[in-house]
């Protein structure tokens, strides 16, 4: 998956004009749930419209604040249908088998404006899905609860599109704790819900897989799997300077990259480049800094590596430097942002976006052992 920076603005508005028609039910007037999002409510309807990550989880910070319903995130995730994503949308409900269906779903994932990482599998008598939040600086333990939910509401509904309505869940893991006065989970959800889970993981019987199609049309879904690939392309395409400096720097795991070096692989003066991020709103310390903040997320939050292991990973000169770094992407030490896998109370304060000169003096990814490591982080082989 081509690894988009949290400030590109690449994708449609549906998924920020859903929570706010969800709130706008609640009474809360659109203004307030567009607070901080720098959009208009005319721009909710506009198809020219594109929105960034950070657009998108200011919305859902907005609905954690102001929606009184302790199940807002997934009766929300309800709301999202095939037709919400458009030509991808129209993809899955064309297909003529369901497990090429759900290869498809994954391999094409990035087209749905995702802020999870998904995966799929058939287990024994089990299909199962497993979903990680992608690993920005943002997510504390609120959002990560209320991506999860919604995503897990968004898997039942876009299920009973294509297999039919009377499609539900088997049982749903979640990483985070079971949450202070939870009602019934099977009222909730429709089936049974395990908490402190180490994965994410919406199950479901395999016999769904076994069935046909209703809407399913060979020749459809080869034109419009034409139409998503050039649609994926694009998408790469508009990552603009920034997303190919992502993308070097990402080949380059385990290995020094310096600023100069990544000038020449894109054939152009170092004060060219600085010039093109700069008119991009980054710069190459930023996009360094970023990148690294991503994969020591993923790894305190997903792993049990000791803060030690992490750290020389990730080319910092000892562990003190690395938690330093830590603090700053997230505003909490490595361990408290550990314990919030499964502690869901709401953090005390705001994450600051990363900026400034990172913290190892031996440069990012400069230690050979980080090349697997970051591989991982990164979904990379």
């Amino acid at each position: 998956m081509t690894k988009l920076g949290p400030n590109e603005k690449l994708y449609p508005v549906v998924k920020i004009a859903t929570v706010v028609d969800a709130l706008r039910d609640e009474g809360v007037p659109p203004r307030d749930a567009l607070a901080g999002i720098h959009l208009s409510e005319t721009q909710l309807t506009s198809p020219a419209v594109k929105v960034s990550a950070n657009q998108v989880i200011e919305s859902y910070r907005n609905a954690i604040r102001l929606s009184r319903n302790p199940h807002f995130a997934y009766q929300t995730g309800l709301r999202f249908h095939v037709s919400t994503y458009g030509m991808y949308g129209f993809a899955i409900l064309s297909s003529t088998d369901f497990r090429r269906t759900m290869v498809f779903a994954v391999e094409y994932h990035q087209l749905a404006a995702p802020l999870v990482d998904v995966q799929f599998l058939e287990q024994d008598k089990v299909a199962v899905w497993t979903m990680t939040p992608l690993p920005f600086p943002q997510v504390d333990a609120p959002l990560y609860k209320f991506i999860i939910e919604l995503q897990a509401g968004v898997h039942v509904s876009l299920h009973r599109d294509v297999m039919g309505h009377s499609f539900g869940a088997s049982e749903l893991h979640f990483a985070f704790g079971r949450p202070r006065g939870a009602k019934n989970d099977v009222e909730v959800f429709g089936c049974p819900a395990l908490y402190g889970q180490p994965e994410n993981k919406f199950l479901f019987d395999l016999n769904w897989l076994n069935g046909t199609p209703n809407l399913g049309n060979e020749v459809t879904y080869s034109e419009t799997l034409q139409l998503c690939d050039k649609l994926l392309t694009e998408l790469k395409l508009n990552t603009g300077m920034a997303g190919k400096v992502r993308e070097i720097f990402l080949t380059s795991l385990g290995q020094p990259t310096s600023f100069e070096l990544v000038a020449g692989r894109l054939k152009m003066s170092p004060r060219t480049l600085r010039r093109k991020l700069e008119q991009e709103g980054t710069s190459f310390r930023e996009l360094i800094d970023e990148l690294r903040a991503h994969a020591a997320i993923k790894y305190v939050r997903d792993t049990d590596l000791t803060i030690e292991d992490i750290a020389h990973a990730l080319g910092f000169s000892d562990a003190a430097a690395f938690r330093h770094a830590f603090r700053r992407w997230t505003k909490s030490a490595p361990h408290e942002y550990r314990r919030a896998r499964i502690d869901i109370e709401p953090a005390s304060s705001k994450i600051a976006p990363s900026r400034g000169q990172p913290e190892a003096p031996a440069g990012p990814f400069a230690n050979r052992n980080c090349r697997d490591f970051c591989s991982v982080a990164f979904g990379r082989n």
